[in-house]
């Protein structure tokens, strides 16, 4: 009997642990609260601290998958079994003006807005939604192969990673992969590529399990430089529970960046600094 109970115990572990993306193993230690602080391979390249400008509320519910900007909104896609949502968020007050729950089967992932539709990854079930942006109608389904992780646009094509190495370039209108960018810090291959945000032609990204974004050049896949952004979200403020930095949104309107995490209270508005910070002028 005391086998059977020692059983049961690991098998619902193993099955609270399917929640959750599996993780890689990470410089200085694992786990769920463990976080580089520094980028994981500067390789010579810039490294741009960051000043923040202003903070607002967020759902620390929601585990953020997508995020970006429109009209003054923030759209955001969250994920985790039974809870993932498609959301219109107040910037100002954090609070969701509109809802749309996914099915229980669907892991929401990453986000972007390209004309009037909403385009919506999943994590390992091949699929993604099409929304009316205003109504948060379903108007179509896509497949697509491997796993959903982060989504952005040009405005034109739809840039989509899937935990690897490399950034898909995709047709909003067949969600056909146009052509494919292999990114690389130096000669070495950059995994774990999750949220994205295309700002004034380069792409921002979260290094999933870090607390570093990186900013790549989309026409070579070359990394530019790294956005380090230790310290950022205090240490006595993360649960633990896959807190990790992720969810970039960029206001062009506004020039404003913003970024959060999963689980976070708080979304933080930044300015860079550092060699050429200026160049960028968030504020």
């Amino acid at each position: 009997m005391r086998f059977v109970s020692t059983l049961a115990v690991l098998l619902l572990l193993v099955m609270i642990a399917g929640c959750e993306r599996p993780k890689p193993s990470l410089p200085g230690g694992g786990g769920d609260t463990a976080h580089t602080v520094a980028p994981p391979q500067n390789n010579g390249l810039p490294v741009w601290g960051y000043t923040v400008v202003n903070t607002y509320p967020h759902d620390p519910m929601a585990f953020t998958e997508g995020l970006f900007v429109h009209d003054g909104m923030f759209y955001e896609s969250t994920g985790m079994p039974d809870s993932s949502t498609l959301r219109r968020v107040d910037i100002s007050t954090g609070n969701v003006v509109k809802l749309r729950k996914l099915d229980s089967m669907y892991f929401g992932e990453g986000l972007a807005m390209v004309g009037s539709r909403l385009y919506q990854l999943t994590w390992r079930t091949n699929r993604g939604f099409v929304y009316d942006a205003k109504t948060f109608e379903p108007v179509d389904t896509v497949a697509y192969y491997g796993e959903g992780w982060g989504l952005t646009t040009d405005g034109t094509d739809l840039f989509m990673s899937d935990g690897t190495s490399t950034l898909r370039v995709i047709d909003p209108a067949t969600f056909q992969v146009k052509r494919q960018i292999p990114v690389f810090v130096g000669n070495t291959p950059l995994s774990d590529i999750n949220e994205l945000e295309y700002i004034n032609g380069e792409i921002y990204a979260n290094v999933w399990k870090t607390d570093s974004l990186v900013r790549i050049d989309p026409k070579t896949g070359s990394v530019l430089g790294w956005i380090n952004l230790s310290r950022l979200l205090p240490m006595s403020e993360r649960t633990g529970r896959e807190d990790v930095l992720n969810g970039i949104a960029y206001d062009p309107k506004g020039n404003r960046l913003f970024v959060t995490g999963k689980y976070w209270a708080k979304v933080y508005q930044i300015a860079l600094t550092g060699p050429g910070a200026e160049k960028a002028n968030f504020h």
